[in-house]
């Protein structure tokens, strides 16, 4: 009895509760709950199309180049443009003709732009292509103003250019000058010659010295000199003088000097000659 009591005394550990639904593979099982729900969570469908995307953007430079390989051709004419008189068509179609047998799409047509504006009578020139094989070539010219040194020409943008037919410019004003100031030279002649054709007479040139002495030349070759100082003073009083006393004699005149402070000093033509420009 006493041993019966005794045994039913004994601490015996329980068992610990179970949780509800629990079973020796939920560790495995909770694992593979997560990762579907986190494939779940995932955007297929854009991700999909992102990677379509980005094959397609990788694909486009690729199909380009095979194509325009596929449709490249080599020049094989060329085409020039505009209106010329001091360059020569043909010279300016060889010129561009080191360019024939070059690619198509690959040539850069900088290069011949800058090339042909080498040339000195080209001021600017336009290059294009012309499928399928042909380069276009649109040439503008310096416009002259006047001669310059007697070796070159000045354009009317004031660029001094130099080619080697200047002549074809043809009749135009002569301005001469130390190299470097042919702006000013510009300036002083165009101010003399609007002066000049307001009154009925023309301009031939201009010349500035290395000292910084002017000396106009009119059309009917009579040269004036106006020194260095105050020249558009004496200028002034050269016209003055001319439109009162020496207009009408001008065929005898050969020199005006109009440095002198209240008048002019003329040189008169020999008298010979003089008989034979009235003749």
């Amino acid at each position: 009895m006493l041993e019966q009591m005794l045994l039913r005394g004994r601490f015996v550990p329980s068992e610990p509760p179970k949780r509800r639904g629990a079973t020796s593979a939920d560790p495995e099982q909770s694992l593979l709950d997560t990762l579907t729900q986190l494939l779940g969570s995932v955007p297929w469908g854009k991700m999909g199309l992102g990677m379509a995307v980005l094959l397609i953007t990788a694909m486009v430079p690729w199909g380009t180049g095979q194509l325009l390989a596929a449709m490249d051709r080599q020049f094989m004419h060329v085409e020039v443009a505009g209106t010329l008189k001091g360059e020569s068509r043909n010279a300016l179609e060889r010129h561009a003709g080191e360019w024939l047998g070059e690619s198509f799409f690959t040539t850069d047509l900088a290069d011949i732009k800058v090339s042909l504006e080498q040339r000195p009578w080209v001021e600017s020139a336009a290059v294009r292509r012309e499928w399928p094989d042909r380069l276009v070539v649109e040439v503008r010219e310096h416009k002259p103003l006047a001669y310059w040194n007697d070796r070159a020409l000045i354009s009317r943008t004031g660029e001094v250019f130099r080619p080697g037919n200047r002549d074809v410019a043809g009749v135009l004003p002569r301005l001469r000058g130390p190299e470097g100031r042919s702006r000013e030279v510009i300036d002083m002649g165009r101010t003399m010659a609007n002066a000049l054709e307001a009154r009925g007479m023309g301009f031939a040139g201009i010349a500035l010295e290395e000292r910084g002495a002017w000396t106009l030349t009119l059309a009917n070759g009579i040269e004036v000199a106006l020194g260095r100082d105050q020249v558009e003073q004496r200028f002034e009083r050269f016209l003055t003088v001319y439109g009162e006393r020496l207009a009408s004699r001008a065929d005898q005149v050969e020199r005006i000097d109009a440095r002198y402070t209240n008048g002019v000093a003329v040189r008169w033509k020999p008298l010979a000659q003089a008989s034979d420009n009235n003749s």
